[in-house]
């Protein structure tokens, strides 16, 4: 069964660093249930796939085997399910002690000593054992080939500017697409390769930011999630009509009805965890809400009006998980290096279930199998119980 619909579909990939697990079971549950005979002809259903952060990479390994898509899924799940932090970054005990008094040194005597500030590192984690992943795992020729016989019709992948400011799409398509400017956002073309996944998963202060050479000067880059102010924007302006967004953010409301007496300061590691979700999962939310506003005010126009205006209604479909991946985080910690898990002690994370103890930080962090494939098995479950609306979602005649 052919699923490639006359109405493009694009596939939006947010971050989430080791959360992109669950993105990677999401994604087999959608051809399990589009095609559950995984037949040989089968076509890869989005016409456009974006991504950033760990969504970046999700994205990159399904577009680089377009032509076959189960092939492609299957091969995004094998990778997060064996996955190992020295996979992504230098676990070494020495070396993350030595980084570790670099920052404390740092801080506390800097203003005595500038000289420390020439020597600090540049993150918290070296995350140079990803390129070589990367490297190794992606074919960015076959990318191209899969444009050009179009098995896809764009990539893109978000990164953000730290030198300019400006979030950055970077896109890549054998269709005449006009690249786009807004305020504090552009559109760049070309051929997209590790660079640019190494610098759209670049959590701040976590990993190093990475140079990426944007007409012809370098820009510095870090996380796609950071200024995404539009995460669906790229979609549309790449010519999707409908997205197909997977987010890795949890709704929780459970801590809301909490009234603590006298709750404790929180620690570093609850407001970092603070900080990353607010960075990554907000404005997802609050783009899928502007977006149907807009199809609200569309549907009161007349046709011949959003014809000569170049407007049109987007429809969206969200998976996001059922369940708290903090939680699930808190359970595996004692997966993490050792040496890594005293680092992340030291912040304030435990292995104790509830707000304040840094689950948050650490389920964007725990790059171990066993918290990857319980979200993988996660995914899959959450996308196979939404079955219908996942057909009704794809309901159009093929081309």
């Amino acid at each position: 069964m052919i699923f490639r619909t006359s109405s493009p579909v694009a596939l939006v990939l947010n971050g989430g660093g080791a959360r992109g697990a669950y993105q990677a079971g999401v994604l087999a549950g959608l051809l399990e249930i589009l095609d559950p005979q995984r037949n040989p002809d089968f076509t890869n259903p989005f016409d456009i796939i974006c991504g950033s952060s760990a969504g970046a990479i999700n994205a990159a390994g399904l577009a680089c085997k377009a032509d076959k898509p189960h092939e492609g899924v299957d091969h995004i799940q094998q990778l997060w399910g064996s996955l190992n932090s020295h996979h992504v970054f230098h676990a070494d005990p020495v070396l993350l002690l030595r980084t570790s008094l670099h920052w404390l040194a740092t801080v506390s005597l800097g203003w005595l000593a500038p000289r420390l500030r020439e020597h600090t590192p540049h993150s918290l984690l070296d995350n140079a054992p990803l390129r070589r992943l990367l490297e190794d795992n992606l074919d960015f020729e076959r990318l191209q080939r899969n444009l050009a016989c179009e098995h896809l019709g764009a990539l893109a992948i978000t990164a953000a500017a730290y030198t300019t400011g400006e979030h950055l799409t970077f896109y890549q398509s054998d269709r005449r697409i006009r690249a786009w400017s807004r305020n504090l956002r552009r559109a760049i073309s070309g051929a997209i390769g590790v660079e640019h996944l190494m610098a759209s998963s670049a959590i701040p202060f976590v990993f190093p930011a990475q140079p990426l050479m944007v007409e012809g000067q370098v820009q510095w880059c870090g996380d796609g999630t950071m200024r995404q102010l539009a995460p669906i924007s790229p979609a549309i302006h790449l010519g999707a009509h409908k997205v197909l967004i997977v987010g890795t953010g949890y709704a929780d409301n459970t801590y809301r009805s909490e009234k603590p007496s006298d709750p404790p300061y929180p620690s570093l590691a609850q407001i970092s965890g603070y900080a990353l979700s607010n960075i990554f999962l907000d404005s997802v939310s609050m783009d899928i809400e502007r977006m149907e506003r807009i199809n609200t005010l569309l549907a009161y126009m007349p046709a011949n009006v959003l014809q000569s205006q170049s407007l049109r209604p987007v429809s969206t479909f969200a998976i996001t998980p059922s369940r708290s991946l903090d939680e699930i985080a808190i359970r595996h910690i004692h997966q993490m290096p050792t040496a890594a898990r005293t680092l992340f002690r030291v912040l304030g994370v435990s292995s104790k279930s509830g707000p304040t103890t840094g689950g948050a930080l650490i389920s964007y962090l725990l790059f171990e199998s066993g918290y990857t494939q319980e979200l993988i098995e996660l995914g899959k479950t959450d996308t196979m119980s939404r079955r219908e609306e996942v057909l009704a979602f794809f309901k159009e005649t093929s081309k």
